[in-house]
């Protein structure tokens, strides 16, 4: 049930993201660039909420932890390429 409840809220999010961006898309709109980094940098911490909650991955994390500073980097990096990509895209 906890699975069928964070697909739909994940389905909603996307919904109004949509909906928002239609009705938005003939003005402009300013200050976007803040908007989709702290956006990204709310998704970068919810990830380290879950990884820092999680005994098991807490165990292994010192063997790791490059691998995981360099994914958290790269993801870090195109999200911003693919939001400016987008933005050029769309013209915003």
């Amino acid at each position: 049930m906890a699975g069928l409840l964070e697909v739909a809220g994940l389905t909603l999010s996307l919904a109004l993201g949509l909906v928002l961006g239609y009705r938005l898309r003939g003005k402009k709109v300013h200050k976007v660039e803040g908007l989709i980094l702290g956006s990204i940098l709310a998704l970068i911490f919810s990830l380290g909420f879950s990884i820092g909650s999680n005994s098991e991955l807490l165990a292994v994390m010192p063997s790791v932890w490059f691998n995981a500073l360099v994914l958290l980097a790269m993801a870090l990096f195109f999200s911003v390429i693919c939001a400016k990509l987008a933005m050029k895209l769309v013209k915003i």
